[in-house]
Parts: structure tokens; sequence; C-alpha cells
């Protein structure tokens, strides 16, 4: 089993920078992929970000390339994202998920076994 809790969320203005947390507990964190998932207003919850157990590869949606970065502590068991030049979009509930695989594109594929509670983003424009 694994537990997650997301932390970092808040209110930013539009071009603003923000960083998530998701601080994990439970099984060895170093042995499953993370990711990070949206869910704006009205839509279907939207995967975001995606990484390996061990950190060395990473994938995002095309919206949010070279925006926004993710990366994991394994020592400290915490996985980050960090959001720059965030625009009105991307405000939403973002949860932090794990896989009980190991590849990034587990993250990718919605093969997801944990979720996190969510933590509300809003930019304003």
């Amino acid at each position: 089993q694994v537990q997650l809790a997301e932390s970092g969320g808040g209110l930013v203005q539009a071009g603003g920078s923000l960083s998530l947390s998701c601080a994990a507990s439970g099984r060895t964190f170093g042995t499953y992929a993370m990711g990070w998932f949206r869910q704006r207003p009205g839509k279907e919850r939207e995967f975001v970000a995606a990484i390996s157990s061990n950190g060395r590869n990473t994938a995002y949606i095309d919206s949010v390339k070279d925006r926004f970065i993710i990366y994991r502590d394994n020592a400290r068991s915490t996985l980050m994202l960090e959001m720059n030049n965030l625009k009105p979009d991307d405000a939403a509930v973002y949860y932090c998920a794990a896989s009980d695989r190991t590849s990034s594109q587990a993250i990718v594929d919605n093969q997801i076994a944990y979720w996190g509670q969510g933590t509300q983003v809003t930019v304003s424009s």
C-alpha cells in the first residue's frame, strides 16, 4: 500500500510559479513510477506529468512542456511538480498518483494504483 498527500496548491497570478509536493508513505518510494494528473472545472481528469521509479525518465502533456518540471527525491519519499509561467487554463485540482510499475509509461497509460486527495491550483488572469 502507498499513501499519498499533496501540498503546495494555492492562488497565483498568470505568469507566476507554484510548486506542488507529494509526500509518500508505505511501500519503498523508489520502487514505483509516479505522476501528476489534474481535473479542470467541468472536464475529465487528465494526465499532466510522469516520472519513472528511478527518476531518469519523464513525460509531459504537450501543453505543459517547457513550463512544468516533475522530479522526485527518493531519499525523502517526495514527488515534486514545479509549475512556471502558469496560465488560467492550468487552474485545476492536481492529483499525485502512483503506479505498481516502475516505468513512467505506466502513468501515461493511466495504470494508477494509488491516488492522493488532490490540491487546488487557482490562476488569476
